[in-house]
C-alpha cells in the first residue's frame, strides 16, 4: 500500500457526454468514439513509448512466434524491488520467421500509475482533475534482459502473417476506443466466487485480450502457466454519486464536492517524508477506520463502502484462450 500511495504523482484529462449509470455488474468498460487530445497540464516523468512505431504488414505467409512478457512494475529503475510485492507489468513479442525481426507490443498509462490512479486538485478548479489515459505501444525489439533477469520471456504460440495483420487491425480499434486506465478491480469478498463491482482496464487486461482475439483467429495456445497482478479493492454494494457536472458543476452537490476532493487531498504528490506519513495517517483513517473511499470510473463518480481486508495485491493464474483445432493461415 506504501509503494501505491507512493506512486500517486505527477500529472490529468477530458471529460465529455456521459450516460446514465450503470446499474450492472461488473459496471461495463465504457469505450469511446475517438481518442481526446491529452492536456498540457499532463506531465510525465518518463515518456510513453519513446520507440514507438507503427505496427507493420507482414505477408500472410510469414510463421510469427508470440511471447508472454512479463517483469516487475518499474523494473527499469527498481529492479526486482516490485517483483518481491508481485507487481508486474505484462507485453507481448512477436518474432518473424521471415525478415528475423523482433517486436514488443504493450499497454499502459500515458502518465504513470499515480496520475491514472488519483487525480490533481488545481487551484480555481473545483472539480478533481484526471490524468489517466493509457494506450497501447509498438515498437521494434524485444529487451531479452529486461523481460529475462526478473520475469518471463516464454513462447505461447505460432500465428500466420495473415493471422497478425488481424490482429494489428483489432489493436487499431482496441485502442482508439479503450482510452482511460483503471488502476482498481473491485469486488464484495476475497471468495473467488464474490461479486466483481468494478473491473480493472490496465496492461494485463490488455494482454488478455490480445490473446483471446488470437485465439479467436485460430491461434492455438501451449501449455503455459500465466498469472497476473490485480490491485483488489473490497467493499459493499457501490453507490452512485454522479458526474463532473451534476456534483460539481453550478448546480452541484456542494457538500459532496467537497467531501470527494478532502477524500482525494492526502493521495497529492507529497514533497517531504514527513508530510507523506502525516496523509498517510489521514488515508488508514478514511479507508480503513470510516470504510470510505470515492472512485472515479467512466468518468463518474461512485461511493465505496470499504470492507475488511480493504485492499489486497494478488498475483493469480488466468490460464490462455483455447484456441480452434484448425487455425486459418498456418
Amino acid at each position: 500500500l506504501l509503494l501505491l500511495l507512493e506512486a500517486a504523482v505527477w500529472g490529468p484529462c477530458f471529460s465529455g457526454e456521459l450516460r446514465p449509470p450503470q446499474r450492472r455488474w461488473p459496471v461495463p468498460y465504457r469505450r469511446f468514439d475517438y481518442r481526446p487530445k491529452t492536456d498540457p497540464y499532463c506531465q510525465a516523468r518518463y515518456t510513453f513509448c519513446p520507440t514507438g512505431s507503427a505496427i507493420p504488414v507482414m505477408k500472410e505467409e510469414d510463421v510469427i512466434e508470440v511471447y508472454r512478457l512479463q517483469a516487475p512494475v518499474w523494473e527499469f529503475k527498481y529492479g526486482d524491488l516490485l517483483g518481491h510485492l508481485k507487481i508486474m507489468h505484462d507485453a507481448v513479442g512477436f518474432k518473424s520467421s521471415l525478415t528475423g525481426k523482433n517486436y514488443t507490443m504493450e499497454w499502459y498509462e500515458l502518465f504513470q500509475l499515480g496520475n491514472c490512479t488519483f487525480p490533481h486538485l488545481r487551484p480555481g478548479m473545483d472539480a478533481p482533475f484526471w490524468c489517466n489515459q493509457g494506450a497501447a505501444c509498438f515498437y521494434q525489439g524485444i529487451d531479452d534482459a529486461h523481460w529475462k533477469e526478473n520475469g518471463t520471456l516464454v513462447l505461447v504460440t505460432t500465428i500466420s502473417g495473415a493471422m497478425f495483420n488481424e490482429m494489428a487491425k483489432w489493436v487499431k480499434y482496441d485502442n482508439e476506443t479503450g482510452i482511460y486506465y483503471e488502476t482498481w478491480t473491485v469486488q464484495a469478498s476475497p471468495d473467488k466466487q464474490s461479486a466483481v463491482w468494478f473491473d480493472s482496464y490496465e496492461c494485463s487486461k490488455f494482454i488478455l485480450r490480445t490473446y483471446q482475439k488470437l485465439a479467436d483467429l485460430g491461434a492455438v495456445f501451449r501449455k503455459v502457466q500465466t498469472n497476473y497482478t490485480s490491485i483488489i479493492l473490497f467493499s459493499g454494494e457501490p453507490i452512485f454519486l454522479g458526474n463532473e457536472t451534476s456534483i460539481f458543476g453550478p448546480l452541484g452537490n456542494k457538500t459532496l464536492s467537497a467531501a470527494i476532493r478532502d477524500f482525494y487531498y492526502p493521495f497529492k504528490p507529497h514533497q517531504t517524508v514527513g508530510a507523506f506519513f502525516v496523509d498517510l495517517l489521514k488515508i488508514v483513517d478514511r479507508v480503513i477506520l470510516k470504510r470510505q473511499f470515492y472512485l472515479f470510473y467512466n468518468l463518474e463518480y461512485w461511493f465505496l463502502p470499504m470492507k475488511y481486508p480493504y485492499l489486497k495485491i494478488i498475483y493469480e493464474e488466468v490460464p490462455l484462450p483455447i484456441g480452434r483445432k484448425t487455425s486459418f493461415g498456418v
